[in-house]
C-alpha cells in the first residue's frame, strides 16, 4: 500500500510540474509541447531580407557570429565579429526581451537593444523545425529608421 501511494504521489507530481503555467509579463503563457522544442539556444547561419523586388541574403557564419537563446518567457541575442574588432569589420550587438508563444507562430517584444532605435518593437514570426534547424519568417518594421521588410532566419540548435 506504501508503495502504490507512493507512486500515485509521483505520477501526481510529474502530471501537475509539466502543466504548470509560465508567468510572461504577469500573465500566465503555458509552455506547452508545441513550442518547447524552440526554447534553447540557437547560432545564426543565415538571414535573408526581401524588400520588394530586392533579397539580400547574409551568410552570418563568415566573419561573424550570432546566438539567441530562448527560454519559456524571454529571448536574448549577441552577435559579434571574429575579429575581435581588430579590423574595419567591427561590429558588435545584443538585445533581448519578453517572449509570447502561440501554435505556430511566437512575437519578441524588443526590450533591449545595442541600437536604441529598435527598442519596444514587437516581432512576430512564424517558425518551423526541422531535425536541429530552426527557420523563422517575420516582418521587421521600424518606422524611425525606415525599416520595413521580410526578414527569413535559419539557425541550428548549439548542443
Amino acid at each position: 500500500m506504501k508503495y502504490s501511494l507512493f507512486a500515485v504521489a509521483v505520477v501526481i507530481t510529474f502530471f501537475v510540474s509539466c502543466s504548470s503555467p509560465e508567468i510572461n509579463n504577469g500573465k500566465e503563457q503555458p509552455v506547452n509541447e508545441s513550442n518547447s522544442d524552440l526554447v534553447g539556444t540557437w547560432k545564426l547561419l543565415t538571414g535573408t531580407t526581401i524588400k520588394g523586388k530586392d533579397t539580400v541574403v547574409t551568410d552570418y557564419t563568415v566573419g561573424q557570429e550570432m546566438i539567441k537563446i530562448i527560454s519559456p518567457t524571454h529571448f536574448a541575442f549577441l552577435r559579434h565579429d571574429l575579429t575581435k574588432g581588430k579590423d574595419s569589420l567591427v561590429s558588435y550587438a545584443a538585445g533581448g526581451g519578453r517572449i509570447k508563444f502561440n501554435d505556430s507562430t511566437y512575437t519578441e517584444y524588443l526590450d533591449y537593444f545595442s541600437i536604441r532605435e529598435w527598442e519596444g518593437g514587437e516581432f512576430i514570426l512564424s517558425y518551423k523545425i526541422n531535425g536541429d534547424t530552426l527557420t523563422t519568417t517575420g516582418v521587421e518594421r521600424v518606422e524611425e529608421l525606415g525599416i520595413d521588410h521580410l526578414n527569413v532566419e535559419r539557425l541550428v540548435r548549439v548542443k
